[in-house]
């Protein structure tokens, strides 16, 4: 029992942290961890994942919200194609193997992780925040249709894509581009979590309510402390993070 709740406090504060700080799903940490360090099977992994991404992703929101960091236009159309293509998603996962789903959590955490650290997203590829507003809305449509696909069948990576979309296509710098991310990821996330487990089996609820409380209270502070810290800190931070999470998990699972 000590075990099970010190390996949730380690996931949700790994998975609090990206959210706060980057914007990233909460699935990049809490899936290979419970899959990895608990043998749980990997779908139902993905389904607490994402619901401990709901309430985090929506308390990061309302911190980078009072701050004026998120773009309600662009971030809804983005939504309606990321909700759309998360169903989707969430239920060609169940024709996939727990190794499937299992291995592309552990190497995407670790690449996530080594891009936050080596590539750091300081600036958009395009200038300004004001050009942003005229970018093409089916770019926005396009992009929420893709990151939803990946979003719910592997429960991770949802987060940076968003991240990518929003500074590279979109323009936007990256607090607005991270407090918009958690704001689509909230509805995202609840729809994933949901269809997972209405098309799977009720969670165990005992890692369920851990990962939830845990991954809540570090993101509420990650945000906090993202509003007022410059874009590199926030890069190496978060790349520190989820490389260590990475390497640990695939030599954990080499051994």
């Amino acid at each position: 029992m000590l075990y099970e709740i010190l390996v949730c406090f380690l996931a949700g504060a790994g998975a609090g942290l990206g959210t706060g700080f980057a914007g990233l799903s909460a699935a990049t940490v809490i899936t290979p961890m419970l899959v990895t360090l608990l043998g749980m099977p990997a779908y139902q992994a993905i389904g607490i994942a994402l619901a401990s991404d709901v309430l985090a992703s929506a308390a990061s929101a309302r911190t980078y919200a009072k701050s004026g960091a998120i773009d309600i236009r662009h971030g809804l159309v983005m939504m309606a194609g990321v909700l759309t293509m998360t169903l989707a998603g969430s239920w060609l996962s169940t024709f996939l193997p727990d190794a499937t789903l299992g291995g592309f959590s552990v190497v995407m955490a670790l690449l996530l992780g080594l891009r936050f650290l080596f590539f750091p997203i300081l600036a958009p590829a395009n200038s300004g925040g004001p050009g942003a507003a005229k970018r093409p809305v089916w770019v926005s449509a396009a992009g929420g249709g893709a990151v939803g696909l990946v979003c719910g069948v592997f429960g991770a990576g949802g987060g940076m894509m968003m991240l990518m979309v929003l500074t590279f296509l979109l323009g936007y710098e990256l607090k607005t581009a991270v407090g918009t991310s958690v704001f689509i990821m909230t509805f995202s996330a609840l729809l994933g979590a949901v269809s997972h487990f209405a098309l799977g089996s009720a969670p165990d609820p005992i890692p369920l309510a851990l990962c939830v409380v845990f991954t809540l209270l570090w993101a509420q502070l990650a945000a906090r402390i993202a509003t007022r810290a410059a874009p590199l800190l926030l890069n190496r931070l978060t790349g520190a993070i989820l490389t260590a999470v990475g390497l640990l998990l695939l030599v954990l699972n080499l051994v």
